[in-house]
Order: structure tokens, then C-alpha cells, then sequence
């Protein structure tokens, strides 16, 4: 029987494996290039600070249920954008004997705790406090102030959005928006432009219930505007928690890193037949990824040792992000086969 190849794992070669940064390749995010890479939660973390005790001060000034929604909602976003840092902190730990291929999936568990939070925390209080609003209604105080922390957040949020919108456009490769999200691996780009843009139209629906309250003598209008972002709020809760959802079962790599390996082993006149080349991210830039390969029935086991080697090297100097390799030779009759999928 040839041998069974699996380097990265084998505590021989490697004692303790350090998995890459989710987000800055590897660099520790206490480092200048950490924090720049993560850009993007800081950035969004300042901004809801701030903008959720603006908030506040207005809701107490004016009586707005629909500005007191928009307070919770940025405070539910600071508190996101501090768990995502921590999951990515998490996330870094080294591989030990009880998680051999690390802790970087952690960090999609923590994506999945934001989903919950910005349910309950978040649609959840809003839609409380909009239907306390239309059952007790409460006439409006000094819009104007209301009027002005909005127009402060609306500034500060589409800077943070745009930030958003930049680094997720810059990985984004030429594809469309939705299909980047869905095939993109790290939850903190994504999750941040969805709670900026919620973030964006709560806003909308805010300054909008204010208006229509004092317009129309009407402040039951400012309750339904908070019922209003609440939904808004479940939306991109449900969005994310499904999101989060794939990645923490388990996601395959990129269809064109599938292809890059099928096609390194195809050119190998020693291999007769590529059984299967199975992937899973076991972080947003690790890849682990197994395969079964026919071998020629005449290549001496001291030749498939090297071969196997040889392969493994190869693939690693073309994908860095493959940070475990398993390579079974196995006959093509009694191996499970599956189909090389096609490059989207």
C-alpha cells in the first residue's frame, strides 16, 4: 500500500501549527498591518459609539421612539463590531493536540452570535418599543435636535459604509454583489457593509417617522417607524445567520483552487486518475483539502513518497491558503468519485 501524505498535521513535522489571520494574512492584529486590515471594524465601532450616545441624548431631548430605536441599534452594532474582534483574537490561537487544525472556524461561530444579537437585541427591542409608541402615543419634543443627530449619523455611518463598500469591492474580483457574499469566507467584510446599510436606512425611516409625527400631529406615525426598522433589523439578521450558518458547518474552497489542484495532479503522467479533491475552510484564509488519486500500478512506494512530496510543495508555493495537504493513493475502483466541478 502507498503511503498516506499529510504533513501539515503530523506533530513530527509541525508541533504547533499558527493558522493565519482571518483578515490580515497572517499578521498579528496588535501590528500596524492588523490594524489597517482591520479598517473596516474600527472604523464602524467608532462611528456607533458615538452615534449611538448622539442618540440617545436626542431620544431623551425629543421623546422619539423612533430615535430611541436607532440608539439600541447602534449600540447593538458596537457591541457586534467589539465580538467580531474578539472572535478574530480567538481565532488566531495556535493548533494544539484537542484542535489540531486550530481555532479559525471560532470566528464564524462569533458571526453567527452577531446574527442572534441583531435579532433580539436589536429587531427585537425596536419592534417592542414601536408598538409601546403606538399603544401609548407620545407627542413629539424639539424635532429639530432629532434632526440634527440624525443628519451627524447619516455622515458618520456613510463614511463607515463607504469604507464598507471599498475593501469588500476591492476582494470582490469582478463579480457580482450578492455572489461575492455568498462565496466570500470571511464574515466580518460582509457583516459590517449589512449593518451599515441597515444602519443607512434606519435612518431613513427614522427622519421619515419624525417628519410624518409632526407633520400630522400624529406620534403613533414614530412607533410604526420603529416597528418599521425593527423589520429591517430581522432582515439582516436572518441574512447573516444564514450566511453564518454555511461557513460554520463547514464551506468548500473556491471552485478555481479545486481546479488549480485537479489540474496539478492531472499532469502527472504517475497518477491514472483523480479520485476526489475535497476542501474545507477551517478559516477565511486556510484551506484544508484532501485527495484520493490513482496511481500508476508499477511506481515503486519509495517514488510515490517523493511524488507525493513533489505535489505537495508544488501546490503549496501556487496556494498559500492550503495550510493542510492529504494525499491518499488509492485504486480507482474501490474509491468514492466524484465529478471535477466546473469554474464559475
Amino acid at each position: 500500500m502507498y503511503p498516506v501524505a499529510d504533513r501539515d498535521t503530523d506533530p513530527r513535522h509541525h508541533p504547533a501549527v499558527a493558522f493565519p489571520s482571518p483578515l490580515s494574512g497572517g499578521q498579528d492584529a496588535a501590528g500596524g498591518e492588523g490594524w489597517r486590515a482591520n479598517i473596516v471594524l474600527y472604523g464602524a465601532l467608532a462611528a456607533n459609539i458615538g452615534i449611538a450616545v448622539a442618540k440617545f441624548v436626542a431620544a431623551a431631548i425629543t421623546g422619539s421612539s423612533s430615535m430611541l430605536t436607532e440608539g439600541v441599534h447602534s449600540l447593538v452594532d458596537s457591541a457586534n463590531q467589539i465580538l467580531l474582534l474578539y472572535g478574530q483574537r480567538r481565532a488566531r490561537r495556535p493548533a494544539d493536540a484537542l484542535h489540531p487544525f486550530g481555532y479559525g472556524r471560532e470566528l464564524y461561530f462569533w458571526a453567527f452570535i452577531v446574527a442572534i444579537l441583531i435579532f433580539a437585541g436589536g429587531a427585537g427591542l425596536s419592534v417592542y418599543e414601536g408598538l409601546a409608541h403606538v399603544r401609548e402615543p407620545e407627542l413629539l419634543r424639539n424635532p429639530t435636535a432629532a434632526y440634527v443627530v440624525l443628519g451627524i449619523a447619516a455622515l458618520l455611518e456613510g463614511m463607515s459604509w463607504g469604507i464598507a463598500v471599498r475593501e469588500f469591492d476591492s476582494e470582490r474580483g469582478g463579480r457580482r454583489w450578492w455572489e461575492s457574499i455568498r462565496r466570500s469566507k470571511d464574515p466580518a467584510g460582509f457583516i459590517v457593509l449589512f449593518e451599515d446599510s441597515a444602519a443607512l436606512i434606519g435612518l431613513l425611516l427614522a427622519a421619515s417617522g419624525i417628519w410624518a409625527s409632526h407633520h400630522y400631529g400624529d406620534p403613533r406615525l414614530d412607533g410604526i417607524a420603529s416597528i418599521a426598522i425593527g423589520l429591517v433589523l430581522a432582515g439582516v439578521a436572518v441574512l447573516l445567520a444564514r450566511e453564518a450558518k454555511g461557513l460554520l458547518i463547514g464551506e468548500s474552497a473556491d471552485a478555481a483552487i479545486i481546479d488549480t489542484v485537479w489540474r496539478m495532479l492531472d499532469e502527472r503522467p504517475e497518477i491514472t486518475a483523480v479520485n476526489h479533491v475535497r476542501t474545507i475552510h477551517t478559516s477565511p484564509e486556510a484551506v484544508f483539502v484532501a485527495i484520493s488519486a490513482d496511481f500508476a500500478d508499477d511506481l515503486p512506494m519509495g517514488r510515490a513518497e517523493l511524488l507525493i512530496e513533489e505535489l505537495e510543495a508544488r501546490m503549496k508555493a501556487a496556494l498559500p491558503e492550503l495550510t493542510s495537504i492529504y494525499i491518499r493513493p488509492e485504486r480507482r475502483e474501490d474509491a468514492l468519485i466524484q465529478q471535477r466541478p466546473l469554474r464559475r
